[in-house]
């Protein structure tokens, strides 16, 4: 017997029987089979080790690719484990140990004696060194079910146990072995321990069984491993640089927003906050008029009736605050589409009123669980800038267009933030004819390509109800963030019975695109001052100039310099403790301030300010009306 191999150009090979995905890697080139982690097999990965079938479309994966690092951070869990059973004994009983984004954890039961710090984690650190050290190839054996049982009750493994009788329903099962470790797992792994080159071990956390409350908390520790120490190096370097820019510090440092206990979930927008926050209100508005969208106010509190008719009683009512009025149910909204629905059908529609662009900054709430709840990045209390457009099928196109347009606007000319976008298709289960959702699939490709847009696939992560664009922007320090979306929706105007008139004299079914550009205003946020590490752009700072008399002598006249300055609709500041210049210009520097204007003797009788840029530092002496035109051009009005 042979094995046929076909290569992702479409070369064809024929190899012996059991022949393995390493030996073709070596066939095509020694330096490939060098850096082969894994292999996909028919859309699988597997081990490189591992026989491969009789017919197979095999590709090769690289040590440093998104899938080699998931199998070597797979890897890197089991040997964190291996190293925590020789420091702690037998008595560690193993729960789920997966990889996660840049990572991995391992959740574990300590026996009750022990207790797992991070200041233990340099000396499970050393522990798994020595396991990398000693090269141990990960062994893979698929033993009967039954058998598999059996040896993790030997092992004292309840949790594993329970893993095989509830989750795995194969005839077989798989065990790896690396070294004196081993553990139940489908796998894939690296060829041999040797392979995770670059580890680190980051904190211990909490964590129940399953998530779930009633069952028993285990010990989750965190760890994260790339391939090379390079890698490493420079992920750690980004973790210290995310860590000045952590929006809940500098949102302290700069008094722009608060959380209290009171509200959990919910922001408190201080002053400066407010100003950022409506800032990008504005800005919003002003793209809204240019771009045709019409902005609405609606209810926050829905009878269930509505949440019934939209499929949200039924899919999404866990994540509802419910509440009792009236001797009925009614919740606050989660969302704002069918509050829209509500709009269009308050009377009878023509095709002359398609596309109808509908934006709304209402505020909505959503049940998360109080666990999950993250700074501004994850909240119960938020507003998005959504809007919902109505339009005709042979308009989704022309639409989808404008939206990808509006997504260029404000991230690449607006906020530099490059962006990668994701194409998600036809789920197994969906709604609606095939054949409308091949037409929309293809509109969504057509736009995206003439935008020039370039984007990943994702065949089959489409909604239930239609197909969708999720874009990912690019932060200052190189973190992904999923902002923007388009969404194709062929089902809610169906569900509430939507039509409108069209030239043809008959009743038609709209289509509804519901688009985000920021998303969540407040998560927005949060990223945005992440992303500035504070330094706002002129046009967005809450606070732009900040004034700074040098002595008492000179306060009558920074007043009048910040009285000019206000009055020509800027946002300034003035200090006028009885701190020394060099204090107050570094106050004014923690604030981040983009300008400061030193007013001393000389600048006061020639009516002049000495100006300081944020960045620059002392830019020299200039009129008090040309800083003002200077400030108009920069912001561009």
């Amino acid at each position: 017997m042979s094995v046929h191999v076909i290569l992702p150009d479409g070369a064809r090979r024929e190899f012996p029987d059991g022949t393995t995905g390493l030996q073709v890697a070596e066939a095509i080139s020694k330096g490939l089979a060098k850096v082969a982690i894994a292999v996909r097999v028919n859309g699988e990965i597997w081990d490189v080790r591992r026989c491969l079938p009789a017919e197979c479309a095999l590709e090769v994966i690289k040590e440093d690719s998104p899938d080699g690092l998931f199998v070597i951070r797979h890897s890197a869990a089991h040997i964190m484990a291996g190293a925590v059973r020789r420091l702690y004994g037998s008595g560690v009983k193993f729960g789920f140990g997966p990889p996660v984004e840049d990572g991995f954890y391992y959740d574990m039961e300590f026996p009750d004696h022990v207790k797992v710090t991070e200041d233990d984690l340099p000396n499970i650190e050393e522990e798994c060194r020595k396991i990398i050290a000693a090269d141990y190839p990960f062994e893979r054996a698929d033993v009967p079910h039954g058998d598999a049982v059996r040896r993790m009750e030997e092992l004292g493994q309840p949790y594993k146990v329970e893993t095989l009788r509830q989750d795995i329903h194969d005839p077989t099962a798989s065990l790896y072995t690396d070294g004196d470790f081993i553990d139940l797992c489908e796998g894939p792994h690296v060829p041999s321990t040797a392979r995770v080159r670059a580890l680190r071990l980051m904190k211990v956390t909490g964590a129940y069984w399953r998530g779930d409350p009633h069952n028993r908390m285990l010990t989750r520790l965190y760890g994260t491993a790339w391939a090379s120490q390079k890698a490493l190096d420079e992920y750690l370097r980004r973790l210290e640089e995310a860590k000045k820019r952590d929006h809940r510090k500098l949102g302290q440092e700069l008094e722009l927003f608060l959380f209290h206990e009171y509200s959990p979930g919910a922001v408190f927008f201080l002053p400066k906050g407010a100003i950022l926050y409506n800032e990008l209100l504005a800005f919003l508005r002003r793209e809204y008029r240019r771009r045709g969208y019409q902005e609405v106010i609606t209810p926050q509190l829905f009878n269930r009736k509505l949440w019934e008719t939209s499929g949200h009683w039924e899919h999404f009512r866990e994540n509802m605050f419910v509440l009792s009025v009236d001797e009925e149910e009614y919740s606050l909204k989660p969302m704002n589409c069918p509050s829209h629905m509500l709009i269009y059908q308050h009377r009878r529609r023509s095709y002359r009123e398609l596309p109808m662009r509908i934006a709304d900054f209402c505020a909505l709430h959503r049940n998360e669980i109080r666990g999950v709840l993250a700074g501004m990045t994850r909240v119960r209390k938020f507003e998005q800038d959504d809007a919902h457009i109505f339009c005709t099928a042979e308009q989704i196109e022309g639409e989808v267009f404008g939206c990808l347009d509006f997504v260029r606007h404000v991230y690449e000319r607006v906020f530099g933030m490059p962006y990668e976008a994701k194409l998600s298709t036809r789920p197994p289960t969906f709604m609606g004819e095939a054949a409308l959702w091949d037409r929309a699939e293809a509109a969504l490709k057509t736009a995206l390509e003439k935008a020039g847009v370039a984007y990943a696939a994702a065949p089959g992560e489409g909604a239930f109800y239609g197909p969708k664009v999720d874009f990912f922007m690019k932060d200052a320090i190189g973190r992904d963030w999923q902002l923007s979306t388009i969404q194709l929706d062929f089902q809610l105007p169906r569900r509430f019975g939507a039509e409108y008139e069209g030239a043809d004299g008959q009743r038609h079914v709209p289509v509804i695109i519901h688009r985000a550009i920021l998303g969540s205003l407040e998560r927005f946020i949060g990223v945005l001052v992440e992303h500035y590490a504070g330094e706002f752009p002129l046009w967005l700072a809450p606070v732009q100039v900040v004034v700074l008399p040098i002595t008492e002598q000179e306060e009558a006249y920074a007043r009048s310099v910040h009285a000019e300055l206000t009055g020509a609709g800027f946002r300034s500041e003035i200090d006028l403790s009885n701190q020394r210049l060099s204090y107050k210009i570094r106050a004014a520097t923690l604030q981040k301030a983009p300008y400061m204007l030193v007013c001393g003797a000389r600048e006061a009788a020639s009516g002049t300010v000495a100006v300081r840029a944020r960045k620059e530092g002392d830019e020299g002496v200039v009129r008090v009306d040309e800083f003002i035109d200077r400030l108009r051009r920069e912001i561009g009005v």
